[in-house]
């Protein structure tokens, strides 16, 4: 077919075993959106910083609700998109220069050929733009949510292209490999470009997703010449030859169309699901952390004033449980008080094999309170106090892992999750800045 008019439509198709099972996907991943959006767990704060997210959530929910399937564009600059969806929309629906990079912003309009109606054309910014770099990203945030892309070339691909085509086919996308401005080329030099296309994409796009088109034909000249042999030479606008891409894209909307939907809804959702429980990990690790410190520098400053010696190690104990005990609802996994003394008792049971001269040292710090007095009591209780801030630091990070495995200690147990922890922390910059921390605090309030 050359050229392509909007009284040229296809029929929406009848109802299949393949348009039936894709009811059957949209409703799934209609279900999956609604639940997303209102889980009740996620913290205002996690909603709030992830607006955006949620509102695309939204928009692909009222997407599968109207059973809208769209097809969006992606490639470099001035390869021809936006003449291609032009092509396809009969009309000149996007704007189109001369100018590097003409569009800037997301555009879309509906496919008016297809009788069902519901399918959206959708125009990106090139890629590879001279500080394109915002342009860019809104074109790959646009693919992301498209149900099939079309990436548009017009010669071999180069490294970024194939970098680019890399993205959508990691992401799951399902991709037109289009090479554009085919009439530049002679038969032979085109056969020749679709196979190196084919060399180079045939591991992310199936040969018979690979296509030549000519969106906007370079002018012809024509020579005309009379009956008196007289020529006249005028010029000559080809229509846009774009049936290969056509046929292949009204036989997938026929036989995956809703499944396609389904799935790039589900897709996106699912990135949103992981980045809502990364936000909401990172919002409990910010939590955990404050309150570990707050519950070191308690128990730091308990032992360094205690003045009865070694009684204050056996109220230590007490203080780490009730730190797991508010680490628990941090993480949304309650304890009772007496699972948290339990897990105190573990970790501590590990502590000791591990690491007993700190715990020799913390003891023999307390009986020294007995034989100092003044600023060297100070010192002394201080270096004591620092000891027992690491201890309930460490019990604070060894819970906080098990919190979030799921309160599990995983297939090492808990003496492999106790020696990671104590692998990954420097303890003795940590000991003197608690040292200094709980000295500044005895002296200020002496």
């Amino acid at each position: 077919m050359s050229g392509w008019s909007l009284t040229q439509k296809k029929k929406a198709p009848e109802k299949t075993d393949s348009t039936t099972a894709g009811d059957e996907h949209l409703e799934l991943a209609h279900d999956s959106l609604s639940r997303l959006l209102d889980d009740t767990h996620v913290p205002d704060a996690v909603r709030d910083s992830l607006a955006a997210d949620y509102d695309s959530l939204r928009d692909l929910l009222n997407k599968i609700e109207n059973e809208e399937i769209h097809v969006a564009v992606l490639g470099r600059v001035s390869v021809g998109k936006s003449s291609l969806l032009n092509a396809l929309a009969g009309t000149e629906a996007f704007s189109t220069s001369p100018l590097h990079g003409e569009t800037r912003q997301i555009e879309r309009t509906a496919w008016q050929a297809y009788d069902a109606g519901g399918v959206f054309l959708i125009d990106t910014p090139g890629l590879d733009e001279v500080d394109g770099e915002s342009r860019e990203a809104l074109a790959y945030e646009a693919t992301s949510r498209a149900d099939l892309i079309l990436f548009v070339a017009d010669a071999d691909l180069t490294s970024s292209e194939l970098a680019a085509l890399r993205q959508l086919h990691e992401s799951g996308s399902l991709v037109l490999l289009v090479l554009n401005k085919s009439d530049r080329y002679s038969s032979d030099e085109r056969d020749s470009l679709l196979e190196s296309l084919l060399e180079h994409a045939g591991d992310m796009v199936p040969p018979e997703n690979i296509l030549s088109v000519s969106a906007a034909p370079a002018p012809q000249t024509v020579i005309i010449v009379d009956d008196d042999g007289t020529e006249t030479a005028t010029t000559r606008q080809p229509e846009p030859d774009i049936s290969s891409l056509v046929d292949r894209l009204w036989e997938i909307i026929e036989s995956e169309g809703k499944s396609l939907a389904a799935l790039n809804a589900s897709l996106f959702a699912s990135r949103i699901s992981d980045t809502v429980s990364q936000r909401i990990m990172e919002t409990r690790r910010s939590l955990a952390e404050r309150l570990i410190r707050y519950y070191s520098i308690a128990k730091g400053l308990g032992v360094a004033v205690n003045p009865i010696p070694v009684a204050d190690l056996a109220a230590a104990a007490a203080i780490d449980s009730a730190m797991v005990y508010h680490l628990s609802q941090v993480y949304d996994l309650p304890m009772s008080r007496r699972e948290s003394g339990k897990l105190v008792a573990v970790i501590f049971a590990q502590l000791a094999l591990l690491m007993g001269a700190i715990w020799t040292v913390h003891l023999a710090s307390s009986l020294l309170k007995l034989t100092s007095a003044g600023l060297s009591t100070l010192i002394t209780a201080s270096g004591q106090g620092a000891i027992a801030y690491y201890s309930t630091y460490l019990v604070g990070q060894i819970t906080e892992r098990y919190l979030e495995q799921g309160k599990s200690w995983g297939e090492g147990g808990p003496k492999l999750v106790t020696e990671e922890i104590l692998a990954g922390m420097d303890k003795n910059s940590i000991i003197e800045a608690a040292r200094e921390d709980i000295l500044d605090r005895l002296q200020r309030s002496t």
